[in-house]
């Protein structure tokens, strides 16, 4: 039976699966995981791209080893907007940055006087965010010019990986959609839009549609690993791009999240959404695997209970899920409720800490069990996906039947069951590895196994288990989200309709 390697990577882990594809079901089996996190180091947040590389090869001698021997492609997805720098030679310029780094989070402020903030989105699609590629290039320019004057391709992240096992500088479509440098008119970069940033206009490697061979890997790839060439596929480089492709969406009033570190919301549309109300409130049009488009808004996700956990565990706190659902269960609800996407939780030495501040700044009870944490925490991540899944319904004008969910954050059942009680919808959480399988089912089209990404979606639906999440108690979770939207406004953050 042949294979392919889907390398999925994080922001905060990275795996290895290998798919495999008898005629009717997808196979999916995990060869090799590793931690990925930002290296802080000379006053910045870097990613160490040399060890990512490096584990993604040892899953593959792992997967040697293991007796698959016939592999056809690889693909690779990754998180959004960050990036590598390449000399003309083709050599890495550094690290690259991490997009928790804040060197660019002033930049948006010095990008209006040249580039409006209305201009900026209406022209990309994007949320104006200092996240984003546009401003960590902008910073470099200003920060450390001889960084760009030496580089002469960006890659992003995915597509950088890609170039090390083939060679090939290219950007695809689904990921470089992300970066507030591409022409969601033109789709294509927005050549203009660099040269108003005093940019360099051909930086950006050019974009290719998802699926495309970009070629074998590397003979001195093959000879370390002992393998014979591997077909390299540029699948849907971002890994929400993939996600959306294997959830089973039989519908066009179906929402669809992908849970993880980052909770991205949203509902495919034909056509960007580019409106006011859409700017005001944060969403963002992001390319998917059929040219079509992501109406999403990009939300936290289980960060914050992820950034607790390591707190607790320098403190000797550490709990296994099990003990954490007895804990939440015995916590009485809504006794205090937090704003998951304020600034102040992006990045902080001390998650627990910051929870406690805002709780007291907003006058609430702070939490003081890991109980209360975490209750507070996915109460108020579910009653956040209510506003948004509200604003998806203002901005499409349609009610939204059902959500799926799919990622690993849906091994949370609280938070599926939270998320259907908050929104009063039937959820579908599954599958669990989605990012994975997306970018498996892109080779499998790509290889001509699968006719396209809509049979593509059936098979998954007959292939990975799916469970369904119905409301309950919807009194206390409809006075719990009028408290959750005081909330908001005090905070400053956003405006009813």
């Amino acid at each position: 039976m042949k294979s392919v390697w889907a390398f999925d990577l994080g922001a905060s882990n990275g795996r290895l699966m290998i798919s495999r594809f008898d005629g009717k079901k997808l196979l999916m089996e995990e060869i090799h995981r590793f931690t990925n996190q930002p290296v802080f180091l000379t006053g910045h947040y870097y990613w160490d791209i040399l060890k990512i590389f490096q584990e993604m090869k040892n899953g593959m001698g792992k997967c040697i080893l293991k007796g698959y021997k016939q592999i056809e492609s690889l693909s690779i997805d990754t998180w959004g907007v960050d990036f590598g720098l390449l000399s003309a030679s083709g050599e890495l310029l550094g690290n690259p940055y991490s997009y928790r780094d804040q060197q660019s989070n002033n930049s948006l402020i010095e990008m209006y006087k040249t580039v409006p903030r209305e201009e900026l989105f209406y022209r990309t699609g994007i949320e104006p965010a200092a996240i984003n590629t546009i401003c960590q290039l902008y910073e470099i320019k200003n920060r450390n010019p001889d960084l760009i004057e030496k580089a002469d391709t960006v890659l992003l992240t995915s597509n950088l990986l890609s170039y090390l096992f083939s060679g090939i500088k290219a950007n695809e479509y689904t990921i470089s959609t992300t970066t507030s440098l591409f022409n969601i008119h033109q789709r294509n970069w927005d050549t203009d839009l660099l040269r108003k940033l005093n940019l360099p206009s051909d930086l950006m490697a050019d974009i290719i549609e998802p699926g495309t061979m970009l070629g074998p890997t590397m003979n001195s790839i093959n000879a370390e690993l002992g393998i014979p060439s591997v077909k390299v596929i540029a699948g849907a480089g971002h890994d929400t791009a993939c996600a959306l492709a294997a959830l089973p969406i039989k519908t066009k009033n179906a929402a669809f999240m992908s849970c993880g570190t980052w909770i991205l919301m949203g509902i495919q549309v034909k056509e960007p959404v580019i409106t006011e109300k859409a700017l005001e409130w944060g969403f963002t049009n992001e390319g998917t695997v059929n040219g079509e488009y992501r109406l999403l808004k990009n939300t936290m996700g289980l960060w914050l209970i992820q950034q607790c956990k390591l707190i607790w565990e320098k403190e000797g706190l550490s709990s296994t899920y099990e003990e954490e659902a007895r804990l939440i269960e015995k916590t009485e609800a809504f006794q205090r409720l937090v704003d998951p996407d304020d600034p102040q939780f992006f990045n902080p030495v001390n998650m627990p800490k910051q929870i406690r501040d805002f709780c007291l700044n907003t006058n609430q009870m702070p939490p003081e069990t890991i109980g209360d944490f975490l209750r507070c925490i996915l109460e108020s991540l579910s009653l956040k996906y209510r506003w948004v899944l509200e604003k998806i319904e203002y901005l499409t004008g349609q009610r939204i039947e059902v959500i799926h969910m799919g990622g690993g954050g849906i091994q949370n059942e609280f938070l599926c069951q939270f998320t259907a009680n908050a929104t009063n919808r039937t959820v579908v959480a599954g599958p669990i590895e989605a990012s994975s399988i997306g970018n498996a089912l892109s080779q499998w089209v790509a290889l001509g196994e699968i006719k396209d990404f809509q049979e593509g979606r059936e098979i998954i639906e007959n292939s990975f288990p799916m469970k369904i999440y119905e409301p309950q108690n919807q009194l206390p979770w409809q006075e719990a989200y009028g408290h959750f939207k005081k909330l908001l406004k005090r905070g400053l953050v956003y405006e009813d309709d």
